[in-house]
């Protein structure tokens, strides 16, 4: 299922329509940056892997608030945990999604957004938007983003045909931890992570 989201995810993030207001502005310059990168022909060969990846991460961490959405998707169990694990879990989290990330944005395939609405109350804000792809198939894609103390708007979660991507996290790692502990899924997340990077 998190595959699934993932990979339906980035397609709102590969193309994007005309924006319909400044908040979306971040998103908008990222998403050039980002068709630009995966458009390139030098980045495009298998020589070029490792940094085509890393132009990747770098331009979705100018949207994405990774820790926010870590300590969401972690939810009760991030107060139990020390300002090290803090750290270890934020950066083990962005590992996990800028990799899957990264994997599913090469294999662009011209699906085009168009953004529907924009929801904005104090320092939150959400943007409405649909995916077309070639089938002329639609699917919601919601952003979730929060101003930030620079004044900046970033993502801290991203809803897809209604779900959650983050409370699809929470919910697996609350699972994880309540059955097995919360090493068990430092675990997981270092092996998964890892799994990503070779694929």
């Amino acid at each position: 299922m998190v595959k699934r989201l993932l990979s339906i995810t980035l397609a709102c993030l590969l193309l994007a329509g005309t924006a319909t207001a400044s908040i979306t502005t971040n998103v908008q310059q990222t998403v050039d940056e980002i068709i630009r990168i995966v458009s390139d022909k030098e980045m495009k060969k298998a020589s070029s892997e490792q940094k085509r990846r890393s132009a990747i991460k770098k331009s979705l961490s100018a949207i994405f608030d990774h820790e926010e959405m870590a300590k969401r998707s972690l939810g009760k169990h991030w107060n139990q945990r020390t300002p090290a694990e803090r750290k270890q879990f934020v950066d083990l989290f962005a590992s996990l999604l800028e990799n899957s990330y990264a994997s599913k944005i090469e294999s662009y395939n011209n699906e085009k957004v168009v953004y529907t609405k924009e929801l904005i109350d104090g320092d939150y804000a959400e943007i409405k938007s649909k995916i077309i792809n070639q089938k002329q198939d639609e699917f919601t894609v919601d952003y979730r983003l929060l101003k930030e103390s620079g004044g900046k708007w970033m993502v801290y979660d991203v809803v897809i045909e209604g779900v959650s991507l983050v409370s699809n996290y929470r919910t697996q790692f609350n699972k994880i931890i309540s059955t097995n502990g919360y090493p068990e899924l430092v675990k997981r997340l270092q092996t998964k992570s890892n799994e990503v990077k070779m694929q």
